[in-house]
């Protein structure tokens, strides 16, 4: 149900580019009316300085594998996404991960024996190219605008995010605290056949019981447990996006219909 992201490309990424004046120095950025490659995305990666607020929204899991990353969950099965119409336009006020607001720009390294990030971008995106509206990427000097360091602060705050996000993953793993998750979801009208969803993990709430006094007075001082509260409160709100699933008739039921 919420698998890594290919190491590859990122999700949501076609291909990755360097943005440079030379190349760029006449292209402009334009606000997103629509995000069609939303459509069909149900897992979207999120940082620890979201969770407070993602989780009045989402579902926040952890994908499976050695290299947990954690997940908002916009849609419980493969291929649906409960917030974005067919036409990729989100259709209600909710939280929109930074992951998302980010595209079709991320840092990336050119060199990979180097450590230097560039701002790079996806060139299959609509939303920058050589256009005559929009914001100006690049001064006539080739000096990057406003709009382009802004952007880029974007971009380093969500890197500096990251890292935040891996020391506390680091954190549930030292202490084993990730568990195979496994939800089971009944509809009114077949109560004994249940949905089972699995393929994700989530902390372990024994075992987090039974944590050294110590540990989680650290925890609590620095930030930590409340990051493991959001995310198990957020877990109740599994079965509101099943029921969304199925009045947009995306549920699983409906799906297996008419594929048949």
């Amino acid at each position: 149900m919420a698998s890594a992201p290919q190491p590859t490309l990122p999700l949501l990424y076609n291909d990755l580019m360097p943005l440079n004046s030379r190349d760029h120095g006449k292209w402009h950025s334009k606000p997103m009316d629509t995000a069609e490659w939303l459509i069909g995305q149900h897992a979207i990666p999120i940082t620890v300085d979201e969770f407070v607020q993602a989780q009045r929204d989402f579902p926040i899991v952890f994908s499976s594998g050695d290299n947990p990353l954690p997940l908002a969950l916009m849609g419980l099965n493969e291929g649906v996404n409960t917030f974005v119409d067919e036409k990729g336009k989100v259709t209600e006020p909710v939280y929109l991960p930074a992951y998302i607001r980010r595209y079709p720009f991320m840092l990336a390294k050119l060199n990979k024996d180097g450590d230097e990030l560039s701002l790079c971008f996806d060139p299959t995106s609509d939303v920058i190219g050589e256009f005559k509206d929009g914001e100006p990427l690049f001064t006539e000097e080739g000096e990057a605008t406003e709009a382009t360091k802004r952007v880029l602060e974007f971009c380093e705050q969500f890197e500096q995010a990251g890292q935040r996000t891996k020391a506390f993953i680091d954190q549930l793993k030292e202490h084993d605290l990730l568990m195979d998750g496994e939800i089971a979801i009944s509809m009114q009208e077949n109560p004994d056949n249940p949905y089972v969803y699995r393929g994700f993990q989530m902390v372990d709430q024994e075992k987090l019981r039974d944590m050294r006094g110590d540990i989680l007075r650290t925890w609590n001082q620095n930030g930590i447990m409340p990051l493991i509260n959001a995310h198990m409160f957020s877990l109740d709100l599994m079965r509101m996006i099943f029921a969304r699933q199925q009045q947009q008739g995306k549920g699983p039921q409906i799906v297996a219909e008419q594929a048949s």
